[in-house]
């Protein structure tokens, strides 16, 4: 019975499909007299059924040699399109916490979104999310993971755009679509190249035909490149990193999946592209710039944050860039395990900030205060997913930071002093972020508030006790490469002191963080450099303007001349034409006399002259070569 769930685990996606496709009635409105409960059980059935399902095939899966499963798509001439499927501990661990999260999210869900009517839509939605998401877990295919990473950007549009009835909601929606297709479109146009070089090449053929690729410098480069741009938007990294803070105007439950899993795919697809990223050292350099940039100012633009949800979006991106950083070392089990822990850990700090914003109806973090007795749970939740998230003992980051430096890899200074930064920085975020929303007294509206309700805190505990136990992961890494050897690499190399440098810098942020002075009154500090800081950083160092007076402007004004040119050159020619054959008929309708006769004339005369333009130039040779003959 495990063989045949472990050779039929492709079918797990399906599940989120099929609950989005039952719920169909009730979330297009044809079912109203039950209400969008039933919506909601039922794509919770169909979860359940996913998570049950994927955990028995891991087990199963465990210490065996990765199968794959292929599908000849479309076979034409020489062209064969194959769907690959990869069976590895790897891919199916993946996709288990896909389904695992996404199972705490939905039943969060009921308690978050109890009284909204479109909870049948939200629940469809989030059933396609998923699915989506378990099939670039196990997809081996550059064609079928390409289709999911789109199918996940009309996912994200939708859900971000749940709430279409306000105007904010809709530009976010927009922004956060169009966005992510800037870097699909480059990613489809690398697909394109990579699987004309590599003949239907799939991700476990990637390494070996890295190996004995004989691309130019140039193009190896501009392929990198290419395969970049699509997680780049997918992580919100720079500069396609705005749409993840506008994505937060979405329901807060979506949000838990987006700053975990969603963005984790992206990089996930990153790390199987790895070898091709081996090829040149413009692509490696890239994926170090855009992780590094990334990294420290998105640590700098949560600081100066007050709205609880940006706060920690901006953290998404930080974290991401660190996953960039990594792989362009090419150090990808270590990306692997920034992934896991990342995603663990700020799934609970959603959860958290949405029992917060539940409660509350507010998500200004200087309108907050006192919460720490009235809401235990969720109190407990932010610390021990914000000590999840910086180099704390025992949690798991600190595990995966210690995997990275303890002579594993071939590590450099410079890469611990960019870990130093961002612990610091996030250290000084989270601790400025918990001091104004649970300690202090209790403000105007935080005075009645309390805990939320089981279907919200249960997930929250739940997930709190597996942020508590998620250490054990990167500590046992070690099993899981012996399954999974030839995908990585080893090198040795020590840096010493790194994880008390490390712990100690996460300890002078925390300590920063109590000391520094925070104001609830105003959001706005007096003195004018530190107000100048604050508005760079609080405006996302102004790459939306720089947007507006560059990309947006070059393309308003090409539209603005292929306007022009198509209303008065295009169209004029087209007017001139309908215009001659206007006037010519109604010219010619004067010649309509009854009379044969002058149509006989008509026609003679017509011909006559037709005749003369087609032998004038014969008769122009004639009398030239008569002249020259006989003379004048």
């Amino acid at each position: 019975m495990s063989e045949w769930l472990l050779h039929n685990s492709w079918f797990i996606p399906f599940y989120g499909v099929i609950g989005a496709a039952i719920t169909l009635p009730w979330s297009a409105g044809f079912v109203r007299k039950t209400g969008p409960r039933p919506a909601a059980y039922i794509n919770l059935f169909m979860t359940v059924l996913a998570f049950i399902h994927g955990s028995i095939v891991f087990w199963v899966s465990w210490g065996q040699q990765p199968q794959k499963i292929v599908l000849h798509w479309l076979q034409v001439a020489d062209l064969d399109l194959t769907l690959a499927i990869e069976l590895s501990p790897v891919s199916l661990g993946a996709m288990e916490g896909v389904a695992g999260i996404s199972l705490l999210a939905q039943i969060y869900a009921l308690g978050y979104m109890e009284k909204d009517w479109s909870l049948g839509r939200f629940y469809g939605l989030m059933g396609l999310f998923e699915a989506a998401l378990s099939g670039v877990t196990i997809s081996d295919s550059l064609l079928l993971t390409y289709g999911l990473l789109e199918t996940l950007t009309l996912s994200t549009y939708l859900l971000v755009g749940f709430w279409y009835a306000q105007p904010l909601v809709v530009t976010a929606a927009r922004d956060a679509f169009l966005t992510k297709r800037v870097g699909d479109i480059i990613l489809l146009m690398g697909v394109v190249a990579l699987s004309s070089y590599g003949q239907g090449l799939s991700f476990s053929q990637l390494e070996e035909w890295a190996a004995t690729a004989p691309l130019p410098p140039l193009t190896a480069a501009l392929l990198g490149l290419s395969l970049i741009a699509g997680p780049t938007g997918k992580c919100a990294q720079f500069p396609l990193n705005l749409w993840l803070d506008e994505a937060m105007e979405g329901p807060n439950p979506a949000g838990i999946l987006r700053n975990s899993i969603v963005v984790s795919a992206g990089a996930y697809v990153l790390i199987k592209l790895q070898p091709v990223f081996s090829l040149s050292p413009v692509s490696s350099t890239a994926l170090i710039i855009i992780g590094t940039t990334t990294a420290i100012a998105a640590s700098l633009m949560a600081i100066a944050q007050i709205d609880i949800k940006r706060t920690l979006s901006h953290s998404t991106s930080a974290y991401l860039g660190l996953v960039f950083i990594a792989v362009g070392l090419g150090h990808v089990d270590i990306a692997f395990l920034l992934l896991f822990s990342h995603a663990i850990a700020k799934a609970l700090l959603f959860m958290s900030i949405g029992s917060i914003i539940f409660n509350t109806s507010n998500q200004n973090i200087t309108e907050m205060g006192g919460l720490w007795s009235r809401m235990p749970a969720t109190t407990t939740a932010f610390a021990v997913g914000s000590a999840g998230l910086i180099t704390l003992l025992p949690l798991g980051m600190f595990w995966t930071l210690n995997r990275w430096f303890n002579g594993s890899w071939q590590v450099s200074g410079w890469l611990l002093g960019i870990l130093c930064l961002v612990n610091f920085l996030s250290a000084i975020n989270l601790t400025r972020v918990f001091r104004l929303v649970f300690l202090g007294e209790s403000q105007m509206k935080t005075r009645r508030v309390v805990e939320s309700p089981w279907p919200m805190a249960v997930p929250m505990v739940s997930l709190t006790i597996v942020t508590l136990l998620d250490f054990m992961i990167p500590q046992r890494w070690s099993l899981w490469l012996s399954s999974t050897a030839p995908f990585f690499g080893v090198e040795q190399a020590v840096v010493p002191l790194a994880m008390p440098l490390l712990v100690a810098f996460s300890a002078i942020g925390f300590a920063i963080g109590l000391k520094m002075e925070l104001h609830r009154a105003w959001a706005r500090p007096t003195q004018k450099y530190w107000r100048l800081l604050q508005d760079l950083f609080a405006y996302d160092l102004y790459i939306e303007r720089i947007y507006g007076v560059t990309v947006v402007l070059a393309v308003s004004l090409f539209s603005r001349f292929t306007a022009w040119l198509d209303r008065y050159i295009v169209d004029g020619l087209v007017n001139f034409v309908g215009l001659a054959a206007i006037f010519s008929g109604n010219a010619l309708k004067y010649n309509v006399s009854g009379q044969s006769q002058f149509y006989v004339l008509t026609i003679v005369a017509s011909v006559a002259l037709l005749f003369g333009l087609l032998f004038s130039g014969q008769w122009a040779a004639i009398s030239a070569y008569w002249s020259s003959a006989f003379g004048p």
